[in-house]
């Protein structure tokens, strides 16, 4: 009985077998081969465009187009409707439809239209894959590697520069590792950071600038342990409405920076050396009269003794030069693909004895191990050096520059016989420049690791998965020495040595559901979760009344030592949903619960939205027929959304904290003088913005318009307390900003031939901040700008509130009987009013880029307009107490009255001048050598020059500087800081 179910349960499964057999063998009866042939032109130019990917949609059918243009390739396909589709970058994506019939040779040519606003590129914002930029309904800018490069920058974010609407970029410092800021519309916090959140390849990284010994106020920020070099692109998100996905860390808005991978194929090898000279742009007036008086301090005694005037600047100032050399190999597999690089650069700065030195190494892979899972991983380490010498004078005052401003310049500065250096500011005590670029030594050294892991998975056609586990780790150690018997306030010596290590990582889990509901809507529905922490230790110690050849702290008299520690954890989880209607209309939308162990109990965790819709208007045949011929593409787009900032708060800033302090002789604690705030939460922002994206002309002219208006609540500023309370303030939500403004990009390709092109990029971009509430109406005065940059109710964040000149009713300055100046009053009888504004009215980029044969040349002039800076370099020269300006000499000539400068010293508003310039940013030219040798495929040669002329009608080094560095608040603040130098690079590039 089972033998016989047993022979008809076999008869079953063959007769199974033989019907899928064939119905398969029926079923690929079906198909066919057919052979897909063609050329690919530059739609109107009719030249080829090689490496144009050609591929029929939903199939792994397709080719790549070759040197002329050509592609061919095979599939096997079922005979009806087909689309054909080729896609470039710098391109329209082509979408072609197709008959398969009996014919089995297809021959398509196409026709591509440039794609000058980039809206068919994949861009990241946030979710598991990239997403067309069509379907945004938010600005997103881009920046290519190629921009990146052969530019004279060495950091990330100084190539940045000029490339992109609504990013402010501002060199603060120029040392070689000179900190910089990057503002995307405008400053959105008072005491915390206005820079934007950092992501490297799925991982958030610190971006920080940690001043571990005072420099003057400039401290290198991370960004520069990065190597423009190995980045593929930048994608900057600018509009809350896109950074929403982000939560509690992007009111500043979001650089995404994407680094190189490995191509399948044979080993592919670059190499890059240049060469490079740092100069000093200009000089600034000095006191060259060879007289000086005989009593500087009595204004009637207008006696003169002759004296030898010596240019200062001469013995600090020198010219710098640098070496960079870079190294790359990429390949792989079909499976295993590789990305390593390795790099050195050693840059002196313009201030002698200074330099900055990084080594890096860098490894990308990327493995398929299974259909439908995909692992990359990444490691990044730096190591880099730094030989600094202080200026400024925020803090401290030995530096460098900061002697100088002080300088009596008829007092010879160079050492005698016993290498003794003279005094040179003979009223205060400051240092002599020049003692101080030969004698001090401090330095900075980093170790950093920057490493992550990434899982992709494609569950089914419709499910994607995505991991992400990223880590980052730095280690900066800074030293400062002063040796003993020296013309610095610190006259027996100093020594600070500071140790800072601060890691942090972030976990991020996330899904993906695509649906095609029916065949015009079609939905993606993601969800996620992360979890972030960060955590850093610090520990410093500083010294003065050094022995003899001792240079460590521990052995002096102890001046400060302290210790601080930190520990941040941060959770969140968002859904996103989008919708697409006929590939036209594009609706999204977003909420994030987002939460901080810095926030209050009852603030935990905080809710944020957005929602955006893109129409793409010239997708309709409507439009094709009425405005077709001049509009080639029209996107319009609007968006609203939250996003918000915790920068202001510290770890523990919610508590009330306690002082060790010795009590009767014993150990004890006392409360601090500010007081926590249990119910602290972050400060929020929500913002609208609308825009459209227009190609003109065959899409040879792109416009991209864009208007937004930020308001940022729950503004955390200090708030006085009364003294019965025990405390002087406390850190509360109680103010609110408003940032609204335009951003306008056009792109032009005026001529474009096979042998010569030539592109135009131009970027407007205007902003304009105010501060819309303080706390009981007040104001108050920013830490680190000397109270001359205030937070004003009514007005734009950091303006300048000082005194001002007394003036005549027809605005004339009123002068004294004696024929000086003096301060003037308000209405309301107050000697201080707004006398100026750190904060740009607007600032754009021209960039014409000509190509002839193998020949290019690129030019770009950034401008930065309207703005104001504080000058208190010349506050200290023009005083003839000190004596080394220029208009002491002209005092000393009889051209003005002898004193002036010094009733002009109290007067701020005689300092506060115009910061507005056009800057020469890059002029570089290149000659590409094609296959020169056998297995070399080409070499480059170029030459490059930064910031070479700056168009200004400042009196000082640079417009440009901040010498209260990455201050959020502070800015337009020029005292004793390090100019900008000019950069001359040649350079060699071998692909191989």
């Amino acid at each position: 009985m089972k033998k016989r179910r047993f022979i008809k349960k076999n008869k079953v499964a063959r007769l199974i077998l033989f019907m899928l057999l064939t119905s398969t063998t029926l079923a690929f009866g079906q198909t066919q081969e057919y052979n897909f042939a063609g050329n690919v032109t530059s739609g109107g130019q009719d030249f080829p465009v090689p490496g144009t990917s050609i591929f029929l949609d939903n199939t792994t059918y397709g080719g790549v187009s070759d040197f002329d243009g050509n592609y061919s390739f095979k599939a096997n396909l079922e005979p009806g409707e087909h689309t054909l589709i080729a896609s470039y970058i710098g391109y329209s994506t082509k979408r072609i439809k197709i008959t398969l019939a009996s014919s089995n040779e297809l021959n398509t040519d196409i026709a591509l239209t440039e794609d000058l606003l980039s809206l068919d590129e994949i861009v990241v914002t946030g979710n598991i894959v990239g997403v067309n930029k069509r379907t945004l309904g938010n600005s997103i800018s881009s920046v290519k590697s190629e921009d990146l490069v052969n530019n004279g920058a060495t950091a990330v974010d100084q190539a940045i520069s000029g490339k992109t609407t609504g990013a402010l970029v501002q060199q603060n410092s120029g040392d070689p590792a000179g900190g910089i800021s990057i503002r995307l519309r405008g400053p959105s916090t008072v005491l915390g950071s206005s820079d934007p959140l950092y992501i490297l390849d799925g991982i958030i990284i610190s971006n920080s600038s940690n001043q571990l010994v005072d420099l003057g106020g400039n401290a290198q920020n991370r960004l520069s342990d990065l190597n423009p070099n190995d980045v593929e692109r930048i994608e900057i998100i600018k509009g809350a409405a896109a950074a929403a996905i982000y939560g509690s860390r992007a009111s500043n808005g979001v650089v995404q920076i994407f680094t190189k991978k490995g191509k399948s194929g044979a080993p592919r090898f670059s190499f890059s050396t240049n060469v490079k000279i740092n100069e000093l742009r200009k000089k600034i007036d000095y006191n060259t009269a060879p007289l000086a008086w005989e009593d500087p301090f009595d204004r009637t005694n207008l006696n003169t003794v002759p004296v030898k005037r010596y240019d200062l600047q001469d013995g600090f100032f020198g010219s710098g030069f640098g070496v960079e050399n870079y190294f790359s190999m990429n390949g792989g597999s079909d499976k295993t693909s590789y990305f390593l690089s390795t790099s050195h650069l050693n840059n002196e700065g313009i201030i002698k004895n200074t330099d900055y030195q990084r080594i890096g190494f860098k490894l990308n892979l990327t493995q398929k191990a299974f259909e439908w899972l995909t692992i990359n991983a990444g490691l990044n380490y730096v190591r880099s050096q730094s030989n600094d010498i202080p200026n400024g004078g925020i803090n401290s005052a030995y530096g460098a520059i900061t002697g100088f401003v002080f300088s009596d310049n008829s007092v010879n500065p160079y050492p005698n016989e016993s290498g003794i250096y003279p005094v040179t500011s003979l009223l205060v005590p400051r240092t002599n420049p020049l003692e101080a670029v030969n004698r001090f030594d401090f330095g900075q050294k980093v170790n950093r690791f920057i490493t992550s892991v990434a899982l992709d998975a494609k569950i089914n056609d419709k499910l994607s998965a995505s991991y992400t586990l990223g880590l980052d780790y730095f280690n900066q150690s800074a030293n400062g020495f002063i040796p003993i018997n020296n013309t610095s306030p610190n006259a027996n010596g100093f020594a600070r040595k500071s140790d800072l290590n601060n890691f942090q990582y972030n976990s991020d889990l996330n899904f993906s559901y695509k649906l095609d509901l029916n065949e015009s809507i079609s939905s993606n529905t993601t969800v996620g979760g992360s979890w972030q922490y960060e955590e850093f230790d610090r520990l410093g110690i500083s010294a003065d009344g050094l022995s003899p050849i001792v240079e460590i702290a521990e052995s002096g008299s102890i001046l400060t030592q302290g210790e601080a520690r930190s520990q941040i954890s941060y959770w969140g989880s968002f859904l996103q949903q989008s919708f697409s209607f006929k590939n036209k209309l594009y609706i999204n939308g977003a909420i994030r619960v987002d939460g901080a162990s810095t926030f209050g109990e009852d603030q935990r965790n905080q809710l944020y939205a957005k929602a955006s819709v893109s129409y793409v208007a010239s997708e309709e045949e409507f439009w094709q027929n009425t405005f077709g011929d001049t509009f080639s593409t029209f996107k319009l787009r609007g968006s609203w959304g939250q996003a918000g900032n915790l920068t202001a708060l510290s770890a523990f800033q919610r508590f009330t904290l306690y002082d060790p302090s010795a009590i009767n002789g014993s150990p004890g604690l006392i409360p601090n003088t500010q007081q926590g705030d249990l119910d602290i939460a972050p400060e929020r922002q929500e913002e609208i913005e609308f825009g459209f994206d227009a190609g003109f002309l065959n899409n040879r002219l792109g416009v991209e318009l864009t208007y937004y208006k930020q308001d940022v609540s729950d503004l955390l500023l200090p708030r006085e307390l009364s003294p019965s309370t025990g405390f002087a303030s406390r850190i509360e939500n109680v103010g609110n900003l408003e940032n609204k403004g335009i951003e306008l990009l056009l792109k032009g390709s005026p001529i474009k031939s096979n042998d010569f092109s030539w592109n135009v990029t131009a970027t407007y971009s205007k902003n304009k901040n105010v501060v819309t509430k303080v706390a009981g109406g007040g104001q108050f005065a920013l830490a680190g700008s000397f109270a001359t940059n205030y937070v004003i109710e009514g007005e734009p964040l950091g303006v300048f509130f000082r005194q001002f000149y007394a003036r005549d009713s027809d605005g004339s300055i009123s002068l004294d009987d004696n024929g000086y100046p003096f301060r003037g009053t308000t209405e309301d009888g107050l000697s201080s009013k707004v006398i100026g504004d750190p904060n740009p009215e607007w600032f754009g980029s021209l960039i014409n880029e000509f190509s002839y044969k193998n020949l290019n040349l690129r030019i770009q002039i950034d401008a930065v307009q309207g703005y104001d800076i504080f000058n208190w370099n010349r506050r200290l020269l023009d005083n003839v107490i000190f004596g080394g300006g220029s208009n002491v000499g002209q005092e000393l000539s009889g051209n003005r009255p002898k004193g002036y400068g010094g009733a002009q010293a109290g007067i701020f508003e005689e300092y506060v001048e115009d910061g507005s310039f056009f800057k020469l940013r890059e002029l570089s030219l290149s000659y590409n050598i094609k296959e020169p040798f056998k297995a070399v495929d080409n070499i480059k040669i170029s030459l490059v020059g930064r910031n070479l002329i700056s168009w200004d009608d400042y009196s000082g080094w640079d417009p440009e500087i901040n010498t209260a560095g990455q201050s959020n608040g502070v800015r337009g603040f020029d005292f004793a800081g390090v100019p900008i130098p000019k950069t001359y690079q040649l350079g060699l590039n071998i692909n191989f």
